[in-house]
């Protein structure tokens, strides 16, 4: 059986902060962009994710 590998310990302020800006990212980008621009991104991304893939 394989040894599973030590995980290195977190610093705690360093995870409330990156956890903080993450709750925060989305929802202000949603509020800066227009309801047109949210728009275009999202239609692009659903192009992307129904495009065929050369495989």
């Amino acid at each position: 059986m394989a040894k599973k590998k030590a995980e290195p310990e977190k610093n705690a302020a360093a995870v409330a902060l990156g956890r903080l800006g993450g709750l925060k990212g989305g929802a202000a980008r949603a509020k800066s962009l227009s309801k047109k621009r949210r728009s275009e991104i999202a239609k692009k991304a659903a192009a992307k994710r129904w495009a065929k893939k050369d495989t």
